[in-house]
C-alpha cells in the first residue's frame, strides 16, 4: 500500500461538444487538470454513432501522442485524469468507462466517491449485472441502462436519485451528446464554458483558460446539463438548502489560477495566510513555504505579519514520479532530491514555515530535521487549515483515522514529534470566514476537520469496498 504525505484527490474531468478538434482540446484540458490525478488518463470521442477511446497508465503526455489524437477524430469528447480512491490503480479501472447497450454506446468519467456503491453493486449483481471493473463509476452506467425505459432524461434523473456521496460526472453518448452531472450537495467542482459557440465542461476554470474558452458558470448542486444539437438543457434534481463543497479544494486541491465556488483560489489562500498571522503571530527573520504547498498562504502570512517572505527551499522541477528509489542507507535522499535549502539564507535564523496541511507528518519531520542540521535557530510551523482528525469518505485518499497524525496526538505532542519550537493551526472559524463566502457554515464539507459528515456512510467499509 502506498502512503503519501500529501492527500490525493480523485480525478479531473473535461468534456466538449461539437468541435472538430474535440480530442486535441480535451488533451490540453486534461493537461491543465493533471494536478488532480496522475495515475491514469483517457479520452473518449463519439464517431459514426459509436464511441472510440484511448486510455493508459501515467501522465497525459506519456499516454497520448499525435497518432492517438488523430485516431480520436470525433467532434464530441470527454476526458479524465485519475487518482484512485475506490478501485485499484490498474489500467482496467482507467476512465472514461465505455459500455455498449442496444446498438448505442455510452462513456462516463467520475470525480468523487459513491458511499453506497457496495449496496448498489450487490443489488445489481443479484439481478444479473456483470461488472468489468472495481470502480464505483461502473455502478452509474448499470443503473442508467436499466432505467432507459423512462427515456434518456428520465434515466439520468432516476440514476442520480439512487446515488449517495460525492460525484461530478461527465458523460458522452454515441450520438455526440455531452452531459455534466453534479451531486445534490455539490462536493466536487464542475463548471461550464464556451469556445466559439461550443460548450465545454471542466473540473476547474484553469482548463477553460488553457483552451481559451469563456467561463459561463459553475453547475449547481443537483444539476444535470445536457449538451446536444438542440443546444443546452438543464435539469435540477435537488433543492437542498445546505451545500457541502469540499473546503480542501481551496486549501490544496485546486490550481491557484482557478476560480471555484465564485472565489479565486490564489487570493483565498493568501487570505488564509493573513488570518493565520492574526491568530498565531510569532517573531522571526523570515517566512517560507515548502514548495509548492503553502506558498500562497505564506505570502499572505508575510504580508500581514511584516516578516519577509523567502523561497528558502528550492524545488527540483525535473523530479518525476518514478525516479529510482534510494537504498536504505540513503533513506533521506528521496526528500532531498525534491527540495534543497538555501543554506546562507537559513543559517542561525528564526523561521516560520507555512504548510497547507499535515497528514502523516513523516516528510515534515524529515525536513525539519534537515533544517536543524543546517544550523537554523528556531523553527515555527504554521498550518493554513485546522488539524485533520477525521477520515474522508467522499474521494480523498485518507480513509482511516490511523493515517492522520493529528487524530492520534495533541498539538503539543505533535510539535515535539516534529522537532518544532512552536506549532499552530488556522482555526476552523478562521478558515471558513477567510473564504469570502457568505454563511460558510452552510456551504462547505469540513468533515475531515470536525467529523460532521453531510452524507451518511458505512463505517465498516473501506475505500476499496468494491474489490
Amino acid at each position: 500500500m502506498k502512503y503519501f504525505e500529501k492527500p490525493r484527490e480523485a480525478c479531473g474531468l473535461f468534456g466538449i461538444y461539437g468541435h472538430p478538434e474535440a480530442a486535441r482540446l480535451t488533451y490540453f484540458g486534461l493537461y491543465a487538470l493533471q494536478h488532480r490525478g496522475q495515475e491514469s488518463c483517457g479520452i473518449a470521442v463519439s464517431r459514426n454513432h459509436d464511441i472510440v477511446d484511448h486510455k493508459g497508465m501515467g501522465l497525459v503526455p506519456d499516454v497520448f501522442d499525435v497518432t492517438h489524437l488523430e485516431h480520436l477524430d470525433g467532434e464530441s469528447a470527454i476526458g479524465h485524469v485519475r487518482y484512485s480512491t475506490t478501485g485499484s490503480s490498474i489500467l482496467g479501472n482507467a476512465q472514461p468507462f465505455v459500455v455498449h447497450h442496444k446498438k448505442k454506446a455510452y462513456a462516463i468519467a467520475h470525480n468523487g466517491n459513491l458511499v453506497n456503491a457496495h449496496y448498489l453493486k450487490k443489488e445489481l449483481e443479484e439481478t444479473g449485472s456483470i461488472f468489468q471493473t472495481t470502480m464505483d463509476t461502473e455502478v452509474f452506467l448499470h443503473y442508467f441502462v436499466k432505467s432507459l425505459k423512462l427515456g434518456f432524461e428520465g434515466a439520468l434523473v432516476e440514476t442520480v436519485s439512487r446515488l449517495k456521496g460525492a460525484f461530478s460526472f461527465v458523460m458522452l453518448t454515441s450520438k455526440g451528446e455531452v452531459i455534466g452531472i453534479k451531486d445534490p450537495y455539490g462536493f466536487r467542482p464542475l463548471c461550464l464554458g464556451k469556445l466559439n459557440g461550443h460548450y465545454v465542461l471542466a473540473s476547474e476554470t484553469c482548463a477553460l483558460d488553457l483552451v481559451e474558452a469563456e467561463f459561463v458558470r459553475e453547475l449547481d448542486p443537483g444539476e444535470i446539463v445536457i449538451i446536444s444539437e438542440d443546444g443546452i438543457r438543464s435539469i435540477k434534481t435537488s433543492t437542498l438548502e445546505k451545500r457541502a463543497f469540499c473546503i480542501f479544494e481551496f486549501i490544496y486541491f485546486a490550481r491557484p489560477d482557478s476560480t471555484i465556488y465564485g472565489q479565486n483560489v490564489y487570493l483565498t489562500r493568501k487570505a488564509h495566510g493573513r488570518r493565520l498571522a492574526q491568530e498565531a503571530p510569532v517573531d522571526a527573520d523570515l517566512v517560507m513555504p515548502f514548495p509548492d504547498s503553502g506558498t500562497y498562504a505564506a505570502l499572505g502570512y508575510s504580508e500581514a505579519s511584516g516578516i519577509p517572505f523567502e523561497m528558502a527551499m528550492i524545488r527540483n522541477h525535473y523530479v518525476g514520479r518514478t525516479f529510482i528509489q534510494p537504498t536504505q542507507s540513503m533513506r533521506d535522499f528521496g526528500v532531498r532530491v525534491k527540495l534543497n535549502p538555501v543554506k546562507k539564507l537559513l543559517e542561525r535564523k528564526d523561521i516560520v514555515i507555512i504548510e497547507d496541511s499535515i497528514i502523516r507528518g513523516t516528510t515534515v519531520k524529515t525536513r525539519v530535521k534537515a533544517l536543524r542540521e543546517l544550523g537554523v535557530n528556531r523553527i515555527h510551523l504554521r498550518v493554513s487549515g485546522p488539524p485533520h482528525r477525521f477520515p474522508c469518505h467522499y474521494g480523498i485518499d485518507f480513509s482511516t483515522r490511523g493515517e492522520l497524525i493529528a487524530a492520534n496526538m495533541s498539538i503539543e505532542k505533535l510539535k515535539d514529534f516534529l522537532g518544532l519550537n512552536s506549532l499552530n493551526y488556522l482555526s476552523l472559524e478562521g478558515l471558513l470566514s477567510s473564504t469570502g463566502i457568505e454563511h460558510p457554515e452552510n456551504n462547505f464539507c469540513k468533515a475531515c476537520f470536525d467529523g460532521c459528515y453531510p452524507v451518511s456512510f458505512d463505517e465498516d467499509l473501506s475505500k476499496h469496498c468494491l474489490e
